[in-house]
This record gives C-alpha cells, sequence and structure tokens, in this order.
C-alpha cells in the first residue's frame, strides 16, 4: 500500500463480512499450496509423470506466483480492490476446474501455471481489503485473523488432501476449490465496494515480471533435465545460459528502464531487509523439498495411503503454528538475530535427523520428530524475517518489502526444489534397481543431507542481520502472506 489518497465508497455490508470476502480466499490459495502435496503420487501415476517431471505440478504453480506477486499487489492499487479480486478469483476457479480435468502432463503444467498467476493476482488484493477497511485498533486484529486463515489453509491441506486423495480421486483437490471460489465471487459482487488510490499513476510493469518468470522458469527447466542430458550437455547449457541472460537483462530492465519497476533495487540497500531475504530464500528453498520428498517416502516407502499420508502431517502442522505464536511473543524480548539463530539451529538438525531414515524406518522417531523439529524451527523464523524485512523502510514501501520476502521463499522453494529432486533422481538412479525402496531411500537421504546444508548456510547468513533490526520507532507493519 502507499500513502496516497484512498477514495472510498460508502459500503452496505459490516466489517466481519468484508474480513470473511478476503479471508475465505486468502485460505483457498494458501489451501491449493499444501492440498497438492499429499496427491502428488497419485497425480505422478494417472498422468504418466516421470520422478523429476512431477515436481512441475508444484513449480508451475510456484513460479507463476512468485513472479506476478508483485505486480498483483500494484493492480489492485491501480484498478481498485474489487476488480482485482474479482478477476483473480475468477482465473483461479477456471484453473482449478482444468486442473481436475487434466489428462496429460503438458494439462497439468499449464493449468497451474495459470492458477499461480490468479493466485498472485487474488492475494495481494485479499490484503489490500483489510488495510482500506480497517483502521486503528481493528487493523492489527483484522490482519491477524488473515494471517490466521493462511496458517489454517496450511494445515488444513495436508489432511484434506488425504481425505479427498483417499476416499474420492486427487482430481477433488482441485474440484474443491470451485464452491469456495463461486461464494467468493458471489459476496463480493453483491457486497464489496470498489476503493482505489485516487492519486494512483503507476504503470504495471509486466516486462519484468515476464522476464523473472521465464527466467527462472528456464533455469528449473534445465536443472530438471540434467537426469536426461547431464550437466555439460548443450541442451542444459542453453536452458542455463538463456537463464542468465534473462536475468541480466531484468536486473538491466528493472534498474535503468522501468518507470515502476516490480522489484526496486533501491530497498536492497537496507541491511536488515536484504539479510531477511537471503535468509528465507534459503529455508524457504530447504523447507520446500521437506514436504515434497516426505510425501513420496511415507507414500512410495512406508506404503501409507494418501489418507494415512495427510494425518501423518498433521504434527508438522501443528508445530509450525506453535513456532510461529512463539515467536511472535517472545521477539520484542528477544530481538531478531537470536531467533534466527535458534531457528536455523533447529533446522539444520532437523534436517540432518531426517537424513538418517531408511526403508524400514518408523513414523515416531524416523520421520514426526524430525520433521516436528524442522517444522517448529520454520514458525519461529517466520516472525523475525517478516519484522526484519519491513523494519527501517517508508511505511509507503511496507508492501513492497513484504512481497519481496514473500517472493524469495518461492523462487528459493522453487530453485531448491528442482536442484533437490535432480540429485535425489541421480542418486537412486546409482543403484541396479533404482525403483527399489532402498534407492528412493538414499535418494531422500542425500536432499534431507544438503537441505541441512542449506539451512546451516542460513545460519551463517543470519549474522548479517543488524544487531538493532525490527528495534526502530519506524518500522513498518509486516504484512505478510
Amino acid at each position: 500500500m502507499t500513502d496516497t489518497a484512498v477514495q472510498p465508497v460508502h459500503r452496505h455490508a459490516p466489517d466481519w463480512l468484508i474480513l470473511s470476502i478476503a479471508c475465505v480466499a486468502q485460505f483457498m490459495v494458501v489451501l491449493d499450496v499444501s492440498i497438492v502435496n499429499v496427491a502428488l503420487p497419485s497425480i505422478q501415476r494417472d498422468l504418466h509423470f516421470s520422478v523429476s517431471g512431477v515436481q512441475w505440478v508444484v513449480n508451475a504453480y510456484v513460479l507463476t506466483f512468485a513472479g506476478f506477486l508483485l505486480l498483483g499487489g500494484r493492480a489492485a492499487d491501480l484498478f481498485g480492490r474489487r476488480s482485482v479480486y474479482l478477476t483473480g478469483v475468477a482465473i483461479f476457479t477456471i484453473a482449478s476446474i482444468g486442473a481436475g480435468f487434466a489428462e496429460s502432463t503438458s494439462q497439468m503444467v499449464a493449468v497451474r501455471a495459470l492458477q499461480g498467476f490468479g493466485g498472485a493476482i487474488l492475494s495481494p488484493a485479499t490484503l489490500t481489503i483489510i488495510v482500506t477497511t480497517f483502521h486503528g485498533p481493528r487493523l492489527p486484529k483484522a490482519i491477524g485473523a488473515w494471517s490466521a486463515v493462511a496458517g489454517a489453509g496450511g494445515a488444513v491441506g495436508t489432511l484434506l488432501g488425504g481425505i479427498l486423495t483417499g476416499e474420492l480421486s486427487w482430481r477433488w483437490i482441485f474440484y474443491i476449490n470451485v464452491p469456495i471460489g463461486i461464494v467468493a465471487f458471489i459476496a463480493a459482487s453483491m457486497y464489496l465496494r470498489e476503493m482505489r488510490n485516487s492519486n494512483a499513476t503507476q504503470k504495471l510493469d509486466i516486462t519484468g515480471a515476464t522476464l523473472i518468470t521465464a527466467s527462472l522458469g528456464s533455469l528449473i527447466y534445465g536443472i530438471v533435465n540434467t537426469t536426461t542430458y547431464g550437466w555439460t550437455s548443450s541442451t542444459t547449457l542453453s536452458w542455463i545460459i538463456a537463464a542468465v541472460i534473462g536475468l541480466i537483462v531484468f536486473a538491466f530492465w528493472e534498474q535503468k528502464v522501468a518507470s515502476h519497476p516490480i522489484m526496486p533495487f533501491r530497498l536492497f540497500k537496507i541491511p536488515s531487509l536484504t539479510s531477511a531475504n537471503i535468509v528465507m530464500m534459503l529455508v524457504g528453498g530447504a523447507f520446500f523439498g521437506m514436504w515434497y520428498f516426505l510425501t513420496f517416502y511415507l507414500q512410495g516407502v512406508l506404503h501409507y495411503s494418501a489418507l494415512r499420508a495427510g494425518f501423518a502431517f498433521a504434527p508438522m502442522a501443528v508445530a509450525i503454528i506453535i513456532g510461529a505464536q512463539i515467536s511472535s511473543r517472545i521477539l520484542q524480548k528477544t530481538g531478531i538475530r537470536p531467533l534466527l539463530f535458534v531457528g536455523t539451529t533447529m533446522a539444520t538438525l532437523g534436517f540432518f535427523w531426517l537424513s538418517l531414515i531408511h526403508p524400514d524406518s518408523t513414523y515416531f522417531t524416523g520421520v514426526m520428530l524430525p520433521a516436528c523439529t524442522c517444522a517448529l524451527a520454520m514458525g519461529l523464523l517466520f516472525s523475525p524475517l517478516a519484522t526484519a524485512a519491513t523494519s527501517g523502510i517508508e511505511r509507503s514501501d511496507a508492501g513492497v518489502a513484504s512481497g519481496l520476502l514473500n517472493t524469495a521463499r518461492q523462487v528459493g522453494g522453487s530453485l531448491a526444489l528442482a536442484a533437490l529432486a535432480t540429485i535425489a533422481t541421480s542418486q537412486s538412479n546409482s543403484f541396479a534397481s533404482p525403483f527399489s525402496s532402498a534407492a528412493q531411500t538414499s535418494g531422500y537421504q542425500r536432499a534431507f543431507q544438503i537441505s541441512a546444508g542449506i539451512t546451516l548456510l542460513a545460519f551463517f547468513g543470519s549474522w548479517l542481520m543488524p544487531k538493532n533490526a525490527g528495534l526502530a520507532s519506524n518500522a513498518a507493519p509486516a504484512l505478510v502472506e
């Protein structure tokens, strides 16, 4: 949000209903990220994805979501919260129908990318609705409710994904979005009044959003295909070189050409924001991989049903919520850096513990305890990183700073998942029987070992954080998805 004037329109709906409209859509977006994980093995079998290719069901969504997230935030300012909300809901719902009916790998990847684009438009609009509706002491409470719904979406997603996949079909994890989307669209059409910045003159940096998304997609595609062509093949090198050129062009465009860049590089002059984004990109990469590999380990090696796997993830979701509550309550007493040190250390130990799994591991000691250690660490890191990313900046840049942190998490997750899945597949392929439980487990072990190394880098990256980060009186509010 910016400090420019907002042109209000009289609403005919109570505030609780406006808050509900915002929270329902945010719940749907977050739900879709977590609900897919448990269904991945079923999707892989039915649509004949390769072992490494199935990650595109996740990455196609995350890439377009991350690439267009900042663009969606600016669109709400320019075109109005109601228009952007309705557009995002419509795109997301239509794409969900397409994902449910997908009959091939290419169809699934295409509609998942469209879903991510819809989510990138919709998610910032939900926050804009809250900020333009609530003021004074009511605003933190409204944002708290919005954040709680987002956390609930992640927790419910794993459980609901297991139930729908196990009792009906993986296609229902996408169909479930349709009634939610229809209700949200009708409610917004009837009760949500338009608000936009009356002085907004910014232009949408569509070129910048397209460049960063295409460049990252090219890089990930090149990494994924190393299992087929090898790292030094002309095919792999061509995709990686194209990605590097695209990123260079993106940086030049943002700094020299774009009048209203989607990624304002001037913000990276702030040490707390820069270090927060570095740490978030690293830990985001490690945690994305954890859900992915545990899904295949539980169902492929331990032979859990989708329903049982969904329930197996429930303690981890609770651990994230507990960690977030603890860090938010003690942050003012401890400061940011101690929480970052504790969180990254716990994550490193947790991932190393996970790397000790074997084909006959028990759920309690081999999976739940180490995974909950990682999940608790993830919760501990959320609030201090959000606070660090938005401290010491102008209040009008709070939304952009929060968007950068979210983008760092999504991009880090996509890149790390591509690399880790490729490495795990290569490790499994080194066995005489690459699809045996021993071979698959060996690949997951290697992925978790590298994840421990990534979170260890995040620990050292935490030392870049200024000691007084987040203590400035002009710290902007941390508005993080």
